[in-house]
């Protein structure tokens, strides 16, 4: 394990990188040493550092929970970040391209907590007991360290990649849909670029979340009434550019856009 001097000085590194948006070199290429335990170590004290500006933690999102996801980043566990309330937008904003490093979209469903949920233990059916509303939601993925050749404690130490979140569609109640089969249609420029069903999420999306209150269990924390969850992507990430404008089609239960300029 890396000691706290160390780890204070990543965290303070990532922070800079988030406001000049000029990616940091690999941690792993630099601490081949540093576990995953570090990686999380190094997210909390980011929370820390961004709550003691102002920030307010709104929720957690969670990443690399489908085979598209794992395929498309080589990195084949689940991990988790953090949601901050100024990274929440509504459906039909504009992004600005630059504010992001390396920006790419994911296709996701969030589940709006009415209920803690606690771990170890926590179960599928406990997430559905404790969720008021799932809606569609895109994931601005961002990146503060280099991207070639990341691992997960690269991941993780990056607040699992997580840039912003676009929040629409037609929220529903968990059970009165299958959750299982929401599928998606993501477009850039009118084009189709991805498809995908929910259930590449863990084989069902609701699986993201109880894994979730069980992993941050040992460390005390629980998932949270009023939080919102990201719970995972199920088609490839898209990249972007500026001038893109990002439609997504959920069928019934509606659609997202945005636009980067």
């Amino acid at each position: 394990m890396l000691d706290p001097k160390t780890i204070e000085s990543i965290a303070d590194e990532l922070v800079e990188a988030g406001q000049t948006r000029t990616p940091v070199k690999r941690l792993t290429a630099r601490y081949p040493e540093m576990t995953v335990e570090d990686s999380y170590r190094v997210q909390n004290l980011w929370r820390q550092r961004c709550e003691a500006e102002g920030r307010r933690l709104a929720g957690r999102k969670i990443g690399l929970t489908s085979k598209a996801m794992q395929y498309a980043t080589g990195i084949t566990e689940p991990d988790y970040g953090l949601i901050f309330e100024d990274m929440i937008l509504e459906n039909g904003a504009t992004l600005q391209w630059d504010r992001y490093t390396h920006p790419r979209v994911e296709v996701e469903l969030a589940f709006l907590l009415k209920e803690d949920i606690a771990g170890p233990g926590a179960t599928l059916f406990d997430v559905l007991r404790a969720t008021e509303y799932v809606t569609p939601a895109l994931e601005i993925l961002d990146s503060r360290i280099e991207m070639e050749g990341r691992t997960i404690v690269d991941t993780i130490a990056d607040n699992a990649a997580m840039g912003a979140m676009v929040v629409g569609g037609n929220p529903v109640r968990p059970d009165d849909i299958d959750l299982r089969w929401v599928a998606a249609i993501l477009y850039k420029n009118q084009v189709v670029e991805e498809t995908g069903v929910a259930a590449g999420v863990l084989n069902h999306p609701a699986a993201g979340v109880h894994w979730l209150a069980n992993k941050i269990a040992p460390h005390g924390d629980i998932l949270k009434a009023g939080e919102i969850i990201l719970a995972g992507s199920f088609t490839r990430p898209m990249w972007v550019n500026p001038g893109d404008t990002v439609f997504a089609d959920y069928g019934k239960l509606g659609t997202i856009t945005c636009r980067f300029e």
